[in-house]
Formats: C-alpha cells, sequence, structure tokens
C-alpha cells in the first residue's frame, strides 16, 4: 500500500505538464514491450502484483496471455476484472499472497517494489515469486533506479524528512539496482537489469528525445544499465534438467 499523496508538492506544482509526462509513459511503455518481446513466451498465464489500474496489459496481450491482477485495494482489481481488463482480480500484499505453487509463466511488480520497500524486506517478495513461477518463468519489475541523477536526489529528499513535500510522498524510494539484482539471485533466479530509460517524465519534450538514443545504446549493458532512471529487472526460474527433458519429449510427441 502506497503512503499518503500530497499534490501540493514543489514537482507537481512547477514540473507536471500534462503532454511531457505522457510523452515518458509512451516511450515507457514502448521500451519495456522491446526488452520483453523477445524474452517472453507466446502466451500463459501472468500474475501482476500491485496492478492498481495498469496491471501491465501492454506486455501480455489479451487472448495470448491471462492475467490474474492482485493489489491491496481489492476494488481495483475486482473492477479490472469486471471489465474485462483481467481474467481474474484478487485482494492481497505481495510477499502473503496465498496462490498455487508454479501457477504463473510470468510475475510483474511494476513500481511496486520501492513501495514494499519503504515499509518491510523485499526478500520474501523475490521468494515469493520464486515459488508462484513456473520452470522458465519470468520475474520481471520496473522501478526507479537510485544511480540516476534524479534518483540520487530523490533519495537525499527522503533522508532528510522532505520527500512529501519535494514530490509528493515519503515512498517513492528509488531502489538500488544491486539490490534488485541480489535479491533475485538470492531467490534462485538467473537475473540480468537493463535501464529502460535514462530520461526524466519532467524534462522537457525535446531532452526527453535527445536521451532516447542512450536507451537503445547502453540500456542492456550491465555497467550502463545500472545508472538508468527506470530500470527493468528480468528474472528467470532455472528448468532443472528432468524438466527440460520431458518438455522436450512432450514436444517430440506433438510433432508425431
Amino acid at each position: 500500500m502506497s503512503e499518503a499523496y500530497d499534490p501540493d508538492n514543489l514537482l507537481d506544482r512547477r514540473l507536471a505538464k500534462p503532454a511531457t509526462l505522457q510523452l515518458h509513459y509512451d516511450n515507457l511503455f514502448r521500451r519495456e514491450r522491446e526488452l520483453l518481446a523477445p524474452r517472453l513466451g507466446p502466451g500463459g498465464d501472468a500474475l501482476s502484483v500491485g496492478c492498481g489500474w495498469n496491471p501491465g496489459r501492454h506486455l501480455f496481450p489479451a487472448g495470448a496471455w491471462r492475467i490474474t491482477g492482485v493489489d491491496l485495494d481489492a476494488a481495483k482489481p475486482l473492477t479490472l476484472a469486471a471489465e474485462g481488463v483481467l481474467e481474474r482480480g484478487l485482494g492481497g500484499r505481495a510477499g502473503e499472497l496465498e496462490l498455487d505453487d508454479a501457477a504463473f509463466d510470468a510475475v510483474l511488480y511494476r513500481l511496486v517494489l520501492h513501495h514494499v520497500a519503504f515499509q518491510a524486506p523485499l526478500a520474501p517478495v523475490f521468494v515469493e515469486a520464486a515459488r508462484l513461477l513456473r520452470p522458465g518463468g519470468l520475474l520481471i519489475a520496473v522501478e526507479p533506479g537510485r544511480r540516476h541523477p534524479v534518483g540520487a536526489a530523490l533519495a537525499l529528499a527522503n533522508l532528510a524528512g522532505v520527500g512529501s513535500a519535494v514530490h509528493g510522498t515519503p515512498d517513492d524510494l528509488p531502489l538500488s539496482p544491486r539490490t534488485l539484482l541480489r535479491e533475485a539471485r538470492a531467490a534462485g533466479l538467473a537475473a540480468e537489469l537493463h535501464a529502460l530509460t535514462y530520461s526524466w517524465r519532467r524534462m522537457a519534450p525535446a531532452l526527453q528525445r535527445s536521451l532516447w538514443a542512450l536507451d537503445a545504446a547502453l540500456g542492456s549493458r550491465s555497467r550502463a544499465a545500472l545508472f538508468g532512471h527506470t530500470l527493468m529487472l528480468v528474472a528467470r526460474k532455472p528448468v532443472a534438467p528432468n524438466e527440460a527433458l520431458n518438455g522436450s519429449r512432450s514436444a517430440w510427441a506433438r510433432r508425431r
């Protein structure tokens, strides 16, 4: 659950032009699809944790993917399920979900983990994701990065106790890229990190566009990715040798 948001904050009073923000969001959606498309399977079951009103349907197209949405505010996923945006909506808290083991091909935390980290350790969430994933499935996390200049500045504002005055909430907590990688690997997942974008949603449109070239050029380089403004962690659950063999036999049987 996010902390209370104060709309009368410095950044939203001065740097919150809707068209400028939307330019960033559109580019972010494009980059997310671009990075995930070659890593995701053609379809399956996805879980969106802390889904709110935006459960990630842009990543999991309807028809090919069935999405279960979970949120502390159960009314949101239940409403989305009733509207057909989700296949199923549930109330629940990350790290405490009563869902079956190995039930999903993808588990998504989109701009969720930094809120969790404000209140509790991240380790149980990663362990839970590993439990919920089928072999070969992906944990996907999209989070603000602490090594980017904007992330570092927000972290300092939070540390000084002026987070709400500066950007509206004390739990908009940029995360360490090393922490994301460490927690995923500690849960037994094979993790990689990408910078989705080096631009910031409040930058002037011309400056945003000028930085987009860096996203493709540097975003998937291991060292440069650490300094992204918005990060994407992609962590795959390993497939045991006997499971891989059984999968190969099943595929061979289907071809006969």
